[in-house]
């Protein structure tokens, strides 16, 4: 079974935190008062009745009738407090009423071996500790919303941080080299936050050197090999003709197509790149370069537009997406021109899923067997030449890979170029999407 987890805000776990602990420490402090107080009006009360009863137990043996509402061997007298009262001694007795008004008694032994008694409602008690209790509801409650008022304003300043710590982390990883998380989260308060930002940029800064010295060590690796490839294709051709002869002049040409590739993913990498823009009629220049590329592919010009491009990189685009099509997919292949948007479909067995969930990468085609497939740098290089035009590149499958449509074809993969409506102002102006369907 799949756990359910709940997912709540920084800002609500801390002021539900606080809260808590104010609901806590008021409603014990709220104990403590309310009980402190209760015993100190009944002691008071005891005192009090047990001194109008020794009052009226002087006048009582002085011949005089009790007052007050005394009596004498009062039958409702608690049993505990009779007891007493015989054996000699003077006491006081609480008993609850049904209202919920404690009643007061006090006795006294008179000289003939009676006892007088006298009880009385607390009710003056009873209502101030009713208001009392009231007082402390009120205070209870305040506190903790004023606890809350402040969980509340420290969460929300943790949690934009945080938030502005997220944003400024997903620029990096979307490749901008510029944006440091810990001025991002820069303020007058310093937490743990600036140190988490102080981390996060020491590790971006670790992985931009790192990259950049793998880039710089596989550019000059490839700027090294062009010069013995090009002599090796030279001395291929001075072979005399042959079946062995067209092998190595066929090796020899896909290593000098790597070199060159390696060479131009290196200056991709590198954001070096500049688009040279020209004003051209998309659909015509998609048909002609399709039909030139792609003899058999069928090509649908659903609405034309003038788009401000890179005509040599839209080509290289172009020419990538339907090398791929052609390699690892089936016929037919369909390519459309609606507006700004390219699609070239073709009917195989779909991308790889690790390429839908992570995008293209170098030197991995998705086939079991390597050898005669390709190097896997064709979507890559299409994926950089798009950055440069400030294009979306996006990747999905007409269905699950495998899958089959109504004709009864293989569903096949989708690449959609989606071309900016402005001219690009920068390398990478738009981030590469990968979507999967």
């Amino acid at each position: 079974m799949r756990r359910f987890t709940l997912r709540t805000g920084i800002r609500w776990k801390i002021t539900l935190a606080i809260a808590a602990v104010g609901a806590l420490v008021a409603v014990a402090l709220s104990l403590v008062v309310h009980s402190a107080a209760r015993v100190s009006m009944l002691e008071s009360a005891r005192e009090a009745q047990l001194a109008n009863v020794n009052v009226i137990a002087r006048f009582v043996e002085a011949g005089r009738k009790p007052a007050l509402g005394a009596k004498v061997n009062d039958p409702e007298l608690p049993a505990a407090l009779r007891e007493k009262a015989k054996s000699g001694r003077r006491g006081t007795y609480i008993q609850e009423s049904r209202k919920g008004v404690p009643v007061v008694w006090a006795a006294v032994p008179l000289g003939n071996g009676q006892v007088l008694s006298l009880h009385s409602e607390f009710k003056e008690s009873a209502n101030m500790v009713r208001d009392l209790d009231r007082a402390l509801v009120v205070g209870s409650i305040s506190v903790v919303v004023a606890g809350a008022a402040l969980g509340v304003l420290i969460g929300g300043q943790i949690s934009r941080r945080l938030r502005k710590a997220a944003a400024a982390a997903q620029r990096v990883a979307h490749g901008d080299p510029d944006v440091r998380v810990r001025d991002a989260v820069g303020g007058v308060v310093r937490d743990e936050t600036d140190d988490l930002a102080r981390a996060v940029d020491a590790m971006a800064d670790a992985l931009q050197q790192r990259l950049e010295a793998e880039r710089r060590v596989t550019a000059d690796i490839a700027h090294e090999l062009r010069t013995p490839v090009t002599g090796l294709l030279t001395a291929a051709e001075l072979l005399p003709p042959g079946r062995p002869t067209e092998l190595v002049r066929d090796r020899a040409q896909a290593m000098r197509v790597l070199v060159e590739d390696v060479l131009e993913v290196a200056r991709l990498d590198s954001a070096s790149e500049r688009a040279e823009l020209q004003d051209v009629a998309l659909g015509e220049f998609v048909s002609r370069r399709v039909t030139a590329l792609m003899p058999e592919a069928s090509v649908r010009v659903v609405a034309d537009e003038i788009v401000s491009t890179d005509p040599r990189r839209l080509e290289r685009i172009l020419g990538n997406l339907l090398a791929n099509a052609a390699r690892y997919g089936q016929a037919p292949v369909q390519v459309d021109i609606e507006g700004r948007v390219v699609r070239v479909r073709d009917h195989g067995p779909g991308f790889p899923e690790a390429l839908l969930r992570e995008g293209p990468s170098r030197f991995r085609t998705g086939s079991t067997d390597r050898a005669g497939v390709g190097h896997g740098l064709g979507l890559t290089i299409a994926e950089g030449q798009a950055r440069v035009l400030g294009a979306r590149l996006t990747f999905r499958n007409v269905a699950a890979p495998g899958g089959v449509d109504r004709e009864g074809a293989a569903a096949g993969a989708v690449a959609v170029l989606w071309l900016p409506e402005h001219a690009p102002t920068a390398t990478g102006s738009f981030p590469i999407i990968k979507v999967q369907s």
